[in-house]
């Protein structure tokens, strides 16, 4: 699927590393064979720091791959590189409407060679899997 660009300004990425270990602590989680994803609720910002930030109100989402998982640099580019476009067409989906959400994206060795289609199969079963555990925590 073909993501067009006014549909990729409405999704925010996380650059820094407190956010990445705030969405980790907050214990949500979904192992697939090629991605983890960790999804936590956005803090509520002040106007000072929403003004700094991105102007996405969307969600928001961060990607991490370690040496562990791939030794070489390429080898992490190039599925960064995958896990970034797959998000990019997940989130323009059935998610959306995933507003004050962040996402932490870990990729696995399989997300180098599996097909295209999967990454994006897999990353909208986490999230959905999530949002289901998200709506059971409200209630």
């Amino acid at each position: 699927m073909l993501v067009k660009r006014e549909d990729m300004t409405m999704i925010g990425r996380l650059k820094r590393r407190s956010d990445f270990l705030r969405v980790g602590a907050s214990g949500q989680k979904w192992v697939s064979p090629t991605v983890i994803i960790q999804i936590a609720d956005s803090p509520v910002e002040t106007p000072a720091e929403s003004a700094t930030e991105s102007p996405a109100s969307g969600p928001h989402y961060g990607l991490t791959v370690t040496k562990k998982t791939e030794k070489t640099s390429v080898g992490r580019n190039r599925i960064k590189r995958r896990l970034r476009a797959a998000m990019a067409s997940a989130l323009t989906g059935e998610h959306a409407d995933l507003k004050c959400t962040d996402i932490v994206v870990i990729g696995r060795a399989a997300a180098e060679k599996a097909p295209f289609d999967q990454l994006v199969k897999d990353i909208r079963w986490c999230l959905r899997r999530l949002r289901g555990k998200q709506a059971e925590k409200t209630q």
